[in-house]
């Protein structure tokens, strides 16, 4: 009896472990964007490795919102953990629709505003990956949990900032001559925005948590 009721109790930690398992294929979605917008023959491979990447992160994404179901009690309330993996598997996404863009357009080389941008979304992730599994400790870590979701807001918004200047100057150097141009760099400008607005919102749902149980 006693061992059946315990299989009814909540997994916390495996929740917490599949989130933090999220947050590793986000940095390594990360750097593949990264090492992707340094142009040249590894596009390709660095396309691939983000599809594969974004698979492994749909599977984890499954198994949190089957385990929401299946357990009476889960570390925090059932939509803030859905909230929080959905805002986890956006921003993978968004990393694989900068990928598909570039291989639609079989673009292979980048300026420097978007080579600075994959940095930051680097950065993010890794912030983001330092974040989760401090929520094991929340009350004790709310602290630190706060510092680095303000620095992902900080780096968010210097993305939003090289999204514009990279767009004024596409616009200064193509608009007449090559508006193709144009439109395939304003594309790629724009996904890697939505990248980075994505960790945002990892960021803030990550606060929320800290807001309700602390």
């Amino acid at each position: 009896m006693l061992g059946w009721f315990q299989a009814l109790m909540p997994k916390e930690e495996h929740f917490l472990e599949l989130f933090t398992r999220h947050s590793r294929i986000l940095v390594g979605g990360a750097e593949a964007l990264r090492g992707l917008l340094q142009g040249g023959e590894t596009v390709e491979h660095y396309c691939n490795e983000i599809v594969a990447l974004e698979h492994d992160a749909d599977e984890i994404t499954r198994e949190v919102l089957l385990a929401i179901r299946r357990n009476f009690i889960t570390p925090f309330d059932r939509s803030s953990i859905k909230d929080l993996i959905t805002s986890m598997d956006d921003a993978i996404d968004q990393m694989h629709q900068t990928a598909k863009t570039i291989t639609l357009f079989e673009v292979q080389s980048f300026d420097p505003p978007m080579l600075e941008m994959g940095e930051i979304i680097v950065r993010a992730a890794n912030l983001t990956l330092e974040a989760v599994p401090l929520l094991r400790s929340i009350g004790k870590e709310a602290g630190r949990i706060g510092t680095i979701t303000e620095e992902i807001t900080r780096i968010e918004g210097r993305a939003d900032d090289l999204h514009d200047d990279g767009l004024k100057a596409l616009f200064r150097a193509h608009a007449d001559l090559n508006p193709m141009a144009y439109i395939v760099g304003s594309e790629i400008y724009r996904h890697l925005e939505k990248v980075a607005d994505r960790f945002d919102d990892i960021g803030n749902e990550i606060t929320g948590l800290v807001i309700e149980h602390v």
